[in-house]
């Protein structure tokens, strides 16, 4: 990646920030996001109809705003990580991570040699189209692309402390639903002993310097988690801002109209 990484240059001077998931394949609404002060937008490949070539124009969208282009895939599969590289994202984000071995794979897909094995092209969007790039590309795409994983499921909690000691991984994410339902307790993501687990966590990522983040669905819960220390904070999904600000509209016209 030749383009300045927004993301990176912010969590290296320890600058928390914040996001949102963008889940509709649109180059209007995610222009529209990324022209407010956020830092980051997640493309949504996994759970969105979102494909390589409307994601690689979302993301020179987020560009052109200053705003980091984050892409999350559905799996760890060499093709789909190679191509959500290409397309120039500053961040790669890989869901249901449950072990070191996950992890290892993912660095050697993401990173080109010696760190991994990923396949070099430079004839790309993150290689600026061009062979002139060539010397450049590989030390750039390794020093300067963040890798996330989200941490989703018993096995990935059980294993966290062995994950975290793996080099070349950037960004943990902390799956509040999966914590409560590893807890017992699904769904309860408010309860004393989620918020515990949470900080727990969080404290391990902080002290092996990575960045822990999570999902936030209101402005208690963002002030909450910055002050355990996650520093990568999601709000919520494009969709659901979009749809819950025209229900409160509707539902208020209607309650209005009866008076």
């Amino acid at each position: 990646m030749l383009k300045n990484n927004f993301l990176k240059q912010k969590l290296e001077k320890g600058i928390p920030v914040i996001g949102t998931w963008s889940i509709i394949p649109s180059e209007t609404t995610i222009d529209i996001i990324s022209s407010t002060e956020i830092d980051f937008i997640i493309i949504d490949a996994e759970h969105g109809p979102i494909s390589f070539e409307k994601a690689q124009t979302m993301c020179s969208i987020c560009e052109s705003n200053n705003v980091s282009p984050v892409m999350r895939i559905g799996s760890i599969d060499e093709s789909n990580i190679l191509r959500a590289l290409d397309i120039g994202i500053h961040c790669l984000q890989i869901p249901n991570v449950k072990s070191v071995e996950d992890v290892e794979r993912i660095i050697n897909y993401s990173k080109y040699p010696p760190l991994g094995r990923r396949g070099f092209s430079p004839f790309t969007r993150a290689g600026n189209y061009s062979i002139n790039n060539a010397s450049k590309l590989s030390k750039n795409a390794n020093n300067n692309t963040l890798l996330a994983i989200n941490i989703e499921g018993a096995e990935a909690i059980r294993n966290i402390d062995s994950i975290l000691e793996i080099d070349g991984l950037d960004i943990i994410f902390i799956g509040l639903y999966d914590i409560s339902n590893y807890l017992g307790i699904p769904g309860q993501v408010n309860s004393k002993k989620v918020e515990k687990l949470l900080s727990e966590i969080t404290n391990k990522i902080n002290d092996k310097n990575k960045i822990a983040g999570t999902i936030t669905t209101n402005k208690d819960d963002i002030k909450k988690y910055l002050n355990m220390g996650l520093k990568y904070i999601v709000h919520l999904v494009d969709c659901e801002i979009l749809k819950s600000s025209y229900t409160n509209y509707i539902n208020y016209f209607h309650e209005q109209k009866t008076k």
